[in-house]
């Protein structure tokens, strides 16, 4: 009598239990996020964005280019928070998102702890203003204009932004959502931004950066390979890998890179290295006081503190004796006649490696004829002994393993006859 229900309830379980492991087992296609990555020359300075999907309107996805800025303590773009979106109620041509009030959490977080409100100094935020119809204020919070260093305001918000997903060899159809807290500015905070980037990724380590806003399956680790030029693009990866550039498909771009420790700063959630020091032809420059050496992509060439800076000129000058110097270009000191091989430079790091910057990465070309070392003086009492600009990232596979606190770098890629713009960026269905 009491069989047929039994039964029943055993097979509800068997199958409840088949689907838990079915979706434990469950491994999906992709090991990383990708986006592509643009250089910019139309600014004051060289400047690097990436592509990501903000909006799904009118059956589509809206696009919008955001700088990479892998310093900054969270993401902040043109839009605007509304507290009641509905279908129709966001003005055309216009990113709408929902505002965290002054009394939540995330408010006085992002203001006391993960706020650019000390360097430089910017003026304190208020609660004073409020949206029509809400009856709580918002969350003004502090931003720094990344080309003119300027101050400005932006509220916090609830955002959404969407990426491809990728195994490293092909970028699929499936899409991944992630959903930060960010910032809206107004339009007029980007008239010193390259045309058409209209906001700033943050790609640090703080707990409000776009990163910390991705999780399983993907792994905390930041691949990035900076475009040379203008015309092609380059790419940002965020996951396990492995990495693939053509030609050389069948070549994980991991099997070519070297590691050292992410060392941590006081005040910071960008990423440094331990530089000991720079090595021209055999001449060492060692580095006094703190060597640990910040990474940043808003810096166009290394800057390096002044003693170090004139004793890099001079031993460059040395290695490269015999091939004509030329009038100095600005921000240059030492220009050469093009046409020649000029000397590497070696970083060389706490642990025994070295980062071998080679001419491609260390001459930059101001004219037809003309050469410059593309390291500036960042002047006697400069905050970093070293800050290693994109100059040098160029066409170099770098990976900010979040993780395990390592830096991998590869040095120039055109050693490999591959280069940052080599990603096959067709899109597949990832079956």
């Amino acid at each position: 009598m009491h069989l047929l229900p039994h039964l029943i309830v055993v097979v509800i379980l068997a199958f409840i239990s088949y689907e838990h492991e079915a979706i434990a087992q469950y491994v999906p296609p992709y090991t990383s996020i990708v986006v592509p990555v643009t250089k910019h020359t139309d600014a004051a300075k060289p400047l690097y964005s990436v592509q990501i999907m903000t909006a799904y309107v009118n059956m589509q996805y809206l696009h919008a280019n955001f700088l990479i800025d892998i310093d900054a303590p969270f993401i902040w773009h043109d839009c605007i928070v509304q507290w009641n979106i509905y279908p129709g109620s966001c003005p055309s041509n216009t990113l709408c998102t929902s505002p965290v009030s002054c009394e939540e959490y995330q408010c006085t977080d992002v203001r006391t702890t993960y706020s650019y409100e000390h360097n430089p100094p910017c003026p304190p935020v208020t609660n004073s203003s409020t949206l029509p119809g809400w009856g709580y204020c918002t969350c003004p919070v502090n931003v720094v204009d990344p080309v003119t260093g300027s101050c400005g305001e932006a509220l916090l918000n609830y955002d959404e932004f969407t990426v491809n997903t990728s195994n490293g060899r092909n970028v699929f159809t499936g899409l991944y959502g992630a959903y930060p807290n960010a910032a809206c500015a107004n339009s007029s905070s980007f008239e010193s931004f390259p045309a058409n980037v209209t906001g700033v990724m943050a790609f640090s380590s703080s707990p409000y950066a776009f990163p910390a806003y991705l999780f399983q399956p993907l792994k905390r680790s930041l691949a990035l390979c900076l475009p040379s030029n203008s015309s092609t693009r380059g790419v940002l990866f965020f996951g396990s890998g492995p990495y693939y550039l053509l030609p050389n498909s069948d070549v994980d771009v991991r099997s070519l890179l070297s590691y050292t420790p992410l060392l941590k700063h006081p005040d910071s959630f960008g990423y440094y290295i331990g530089v000991k020091a720079i090595v021209i032809k055999n001449k060492s420059i060692g580095i006094t006081g703190n060597f640990s050496t910040k990474l940043s992509t808003l810096e166009p060439y290394t800057v390096l503190r002044t003693d170090i800076y004139k004793r890099v000129i001079w031993a460059f000058s040395v290695a490269a004796i015999g091939i004509p110097l030329a009038r100095p270009v600005s921000p240059f000191l030492l220009c050469y006649h093009s046409g020649y091989k000029f000397p590497n430079i070696d970083f060389s790091l706490e642990d025994g490696k070295k980062w071998t910057v080679d001419m491609s990465n260390s001459m930059k070309q101001v004219t037809p004829d003309v050469a410059c070392l593309a390291f500036v003086d960042g002047g006697a009492t400069a905050e970093h002994a070293i800050v290693i600009g994109t100059y040098q990232f160029e066409d170099n596979f770098l990976m900010f393993d979040l993780e395990n606190s390592t830096f991998g770098f590869s040095s120039s890629l055109l050693h490999e006859q591959t280069s940052c713009s080599n990603f096959n960026f067709t899109l597949t269905d990832g079956n």
